[in-house]
């Protein structure tokens, strides 16, 4: 996917106290870095940071991480948090590849919302529900998995739901249109959710767990 950059992208983000810029100095440590033994939870491609705000605006006892690896993305989510007091929040500008490195079995909740869905064969191993991420945010998970993902790309939803399936994820819940669900499901918006939801696309959403 293609992103307008922004211009000394890292020095923006870096003046915002919502940044981690050295994430690995708080492995096992961010009950500790947050105060609070309150569950945190991941948004891996957390682009412009609408979902994991509005999440953190609405769950005070909840802890917020967004990581995203483009800098330029992270200027439009520090902007969206100018004046805006979120101690349950923070962001990290780096690869998901590293997540072990920053996080111990610390994490109760990973959000995987509107992530690029590589179509290409070639580019399979790029996706967040490929076995080898799946075996990553084994790493990082507590004792139970929890996995919630949203996307507008049927491939890739149908692609994770046999990842997961395989990998021994139970689903809670499946959607094959979340805007338009019998059963209502909990929801926030991300800002390319509000543009697909314009444009009358399906958005597709799974629940999925695993119970060690």
């Amino acid at each position: 996917m293609e992103y307008n950059k922004i211009k000394d992208a890292d020095k923006i983000i870096n003046k915002s106290p919502y940044m981690v810029n050295t994430p690995t100095n708080y492995k096992n440590k961010w009950h500790d870095f947050f105060g609070n033994k309150n569950p945190i939870h991941l948004e891996l491609g957390t682009g412009r940071g609408e979902f994991i705000i509005k999440m953190a605006e609405a769950n005070p006892d909840i802890n917020f991480i967004g990581l995203e690896i483009v800098d330029s993305q992270l200027v439009n989510a520090v902007n969206k948090l100018h004046n805006k007091k979120l101690p349950n929040l923070k962001l990290i500008n780096d690869d998901a590849r590293r997540i072990d490195e920053f996080f111990g079995k610390e994490i109760d909740t990973i959000y995987l919302t509107f992530s690029e869905p590589w179509p290409k064969k070639i580019d399979e191993k790029k996706r967040f529900t490929h076995f080898s991420y799946l075996k990553l945010y084994d790493k990082i998970f507590k004792k139970n998995k929890h996995i919630i993902m949203k996307t507008d790309n049927k491939g890739l939803f149908a692609y994770s739901l046999e990842t997961l399936s395989q990998y021994w994820y139970t689903f809670d819940r499946i959607s094959l249109d979340l805007h338009h669900n019998e059963i209502p499901i909990k929801n926030v918006m991300t800002d390319f959710e509000k543009k697909y939801y314009e444009e009358g696309r399906p958005i597709y959403y799974l629940d999925a767990s695993f119970k060690g």
